[in-house]
């Protein structure tokens, strides 16, 4: 039937090997797993969802303010830069979430300290029920979380416990020095629902939890349009948690409004000090003015002077604004020339160029972002980068717009001076005197003229100082939204992964560290043969060399129907059949008294040799009599076969014993007496079936394998390792053993994915049902 050269059989040409079937069957076997592992999960998740605290998703929304849209009082403060383009929402996220901010609300709020009720699961937060209020005397140098256990004895005293173990009774509002510093603890009106419990205070530093809440709060953009952002926080205690973004809200505002009154009041400042300056330089011109009418005796002034005097004074109001254009034109150039980019942009005092006026109240607005994240982040943040870039690109701008401006400032001063030239020319005739009072009330007019700007601006700027309003304006207040967490759907979700995950994965990794053949096919696609017959694993308490009909008993008779044709339909007498296997236990001893059995049973007289002289197994299947000599002793002497052979006690089955454990196995079954023994038992039995050792511990199968027809080599399914199969592979293909076919054994029904699918239930009547005990064994492999 299945000979060395075998038919090319291929795994890969079996359909049925890429079945999923195959696949969850495996997995399938273990059912109880499974259930076990749902289970646990469950009991788990819903234990988790009744104890768990709850996290609630506290949020708000502000909107930013847009200066574009602003008072109409302002409108007149364009030339001293105090407008401002809409805020640049994503600058204000970082504000909103920046360290120094945060750790404002933190210090404001003490959410430093935490107080908490309970143990395990059932830790209540108890924020504003407390009974008592932790006061730190002194600023804490600890970087990791401090924790105190405090049970409250009365309204007067409590007990703490210290870093040593120790317990001491102490007085509220006592001072205490331990390794948090020094503190004390005052009671609140929640005191009296707390005596008798104890509570935990855990103290943390500023940094820490101002750190843990920059990472937990939540800011976005909601529309980039108007702008709207959005604040989110999640926390056990809802109202701590609107409590801490209104409070992040109202901070930011304080923050910002201060840093706006401080740009205003640099303003201010330097008008004062100009102001202050021109009083004293009009005040001398009207002196001048009024001592050289004095000295001179000047009352009146004739036609011609007065038309001069109008003429001169019209040109020299124009010579003196292009003068004070061309000023701040050089004060814009030496702002743009400077490389630091915390100079304040001067003011665009009589400059009425809209481009120039845009870049300056641009660059001014950028600056004072600038400032207002300096006073929340080091300068190193590489948020500072773009605005950097902005700042600089605006510069450039400005330097090429003032300089087509200082331009046509001079070409316009030329031409008034070169006017004045004409007047003066025209007038040679007025009397010094004249001339000289002219220039003096000249100098008057331009004094005068300057200062009621100046005074003017300044009421401008003090306006704005007045008015000054929070950036942010509060849409929604801080409200409770929603519980975000324990989810029931997801952990029940988790639970059912982790229910059938982790018993999928145990039983992956058992399979994968246990490395055993456990399909047939494997054996097939490795030794390139199909599998002559496949024993179930005795799963019941039925001795199958008793007369019964059991599903492993048929196998054993399908079995002995391939035998014939492996014996090339040999009918008559002498066949000889070598059992072996690569290692101990995979049953090579079971199926061959069990085969000798079947054969027996059908009227072939039959004989079972054992063979493994080193651990010698089928005598204490058939119940045999120990001391009894056996092939040993017939191999080293010339005792006559006869006394070797024992009855089983089934007809037709003989069995002849090992008999007394050699020291040389191996040089024993080489002598010319097996090849005598073997030849008498050809004469008188028709079937000689040889038990012999495992083929990769000993070389006695090999020895052996030159007095037999046929060679049934074992697997035991879940048992023999699969590197086992290129040791199996080289002897079939070096015809190391005279007809080699494989007997699959121990088979059990889907544990590996592969079995048989069918059972028992066949012979169930005329069986008797297997016992509690080997029910409860049964049940206890599935895990």
């Amino acid at each position: 039937m299945n000979d060395n050269k075998s038919s090319g059989y291929r795994r890969e040409d079996d359909p049925r090997y890429t079945d999923l079937r195959v696949i969850l069957a495996k997995y399938f076997y273990h059912w109880p797993l499974f259930v076990l592992g749902l289970f646990l999960a469950l009991v788990i998740a819903f234990t988790y969802i009744k104890e768990a605290n709850s996290v609630y998703k506290v949020s708000a929304t502000i909107l930013v303010k847009d200066e574009k849209k602003v008072p109409q009082e302002k409108e007149a403060l364009q030339e001293l830069n105090q407008s401002s383009s809409p805020k640049n929402a994503e600058t204000e996220i970082q504000i909103l979430k920046s360290t120094e901010l945060i750790r404002r609300v933190v210090t404001d709020l003490n959410l430093w300290v935490n107080y908490s009720y309970g143990s395990g699961l059932n830790v209540k937060d108890i924020y504003k029920s407390s009974p008592v209020n932790f006061l730190l005397l002194q600023e804490p140098d600890f970087k990791q979380v401090k924790a105190l256990e405090v049970t409250i004895l009365d309204k007067d005293k409590y007990q703490v416990t210290g870093s040593d173990g120790k317990t001491r009774t102490v007085k509220f509002n006592e001072t205490v020095n331990n390794d948090l510093g020094r503190w004390l603890l005052k009671p609140t009106p929640f005191i009296d629902q707390y005596i008798g419990k104890m509570i935990k205070i855990s103290v943390n530093s500023a940094d820490n939890v101002a750190n843990s809440y920059v990472k937990a709060l939540d800011v976005h953009l909601l529309d980039k349009a108007t702008p709207t952002i959005g604040l989110s926080l999640n926390d056990e205690v809802p109202q701590r948690g609107k409590t801490i973004l209104n409070y992040i809200i109202k901070s930011y505002n304080e923050t910002t409004s201060a840093e706006e009154k401080r740009a205003t009041e640099s303003t201010i400042k330097f008008i004062d000090t100009r102001l202050a300056s021109l009083t004293g330089e009009l005040n001398s011109a009207e002196e001048d003015v009024e001592g050289y009418r004095s000295s001179q005796g000047l009352t009146d002034i004739n036609s011609q002077s007065k038309v001069y005097l109008e003429n001169v004074q019209t040109n020299d109001i124009k010579l003196n604004e292009v003068n004070v254009q061309l000023n701040v034109i050089e004060g814009i150039e030496h702002y743009v020339n400077s490389t630091s980019n915390n100079e304040n942009p001067p003011a665009t005092i009589g400059i009425s160029d809209p481009a120039l006026n845009s870049l300056i109240e641009k660059v001014s607005q950028l600056q004072l972002k600038r400032s207002a994240l300096l006073a929340t982040t080091p300068i190193g943040n590489p948020i500072f980068e773009p605005l950097d870039k902005q700042i600089t690109t605006t510069k450039n701008a400005i330097k090429q717009t003032v300089g087509s401006i200082k331009s046509s400032l001079l070409t316009t001063k030329r031409e008034l001076q070169s006017f004045n030239n004409k007047f003066e020319s025209s007038i040679r005739n007025i009397p010094g005197q004249e001339r000289q009072f002219v220039g003096k009330k000249r100098q008057q007019s331009i004094k005068e003229n300057l200062y009621v700007y100046l005074l003017q601006k300044r009421e401008e700027v003090s306006l704005s100082y007045a008015s000054t309003l929070a950036d942010a304006r509060i849409v929604d207040k801080a409200n409770i939204e929603e519980i975000v967490w324990p989810k029931t759907s997801l952990i029940l979700i988790i639970a059912l992964l982790c229910g059938f995950g982790i018993p999928f994965l145990l039983i992956l990794i058992r399979f994968s560290l246990k490395n055993k053949i456990g399909d047939k096919r494997e054996i097939e696609s490795a030794l390139n043969a199909k599998i002559l017959s496949e024993i179930s694993d005795n799963e019941t308490d039925v001795n199958v060399l008793e007369h019964s009909a059991n599903l492993v008993s048929e196998q054993f008779n399908y079995l002995r129907t391939n035998l014939y044709y492996l014996h090339e339909n040999v009918t008559g007498r002498g066949r000889v059949t070598l059992f072996t296997s690569s290692i101990s236990k995979e049953g090579k001893s079971f199926i061959s008294s069990n085969l000798s059995v079947s054969l027996a049973r059908v009227g072939r007289k039959t004989v079972i040799l054992e063979m493994d002289l080193r651990k010698p197994k089928i005598s204490v299947v058939f119940n045999l009599p120990k001391g009894r000599p056996g092939i040993s002793e017939y191999l080293s002497s010339d005792i006559d076969i006869s006394t070797i052979i024992q009855p089983s006690g089934i007809e037709n089955l003989d069995v002849i014993g090992s008999g007394h454990i050699p020291p040389n196995p191996s040089e024993l079954l080489e002598k010319p007496r097996l090849e005598q023994l073997v030849k008498t038992l050809r004469e008188t039995y028709d079937d000689v079936l040889i038990d012999s050792p495992p083929l990769h511990l000993v070389t006695d199968a090999f020895i052996i394998a030159r007095v037999v027809d046929v060679s049934l080599y074992v697997i035991r399914q879940g048992y023999t390792g699969k590197s086992e199969l290129s040791f199996i592979r080289d002897i079939k293909e070096d015809l190391k053993l005279p007809k080699m076919n494989i007997v699959f054994n121990g088979v059990t029904t889907g544990k590996y994915g592969y079995g048989y699918k069918y059972d028992n239930s066949y012979y169930a009547q005329r069986n008797a049902k297997p016992s509690f005990g080997t029910k409860w064994k049964l049940f206890l492999k599935r895990f």
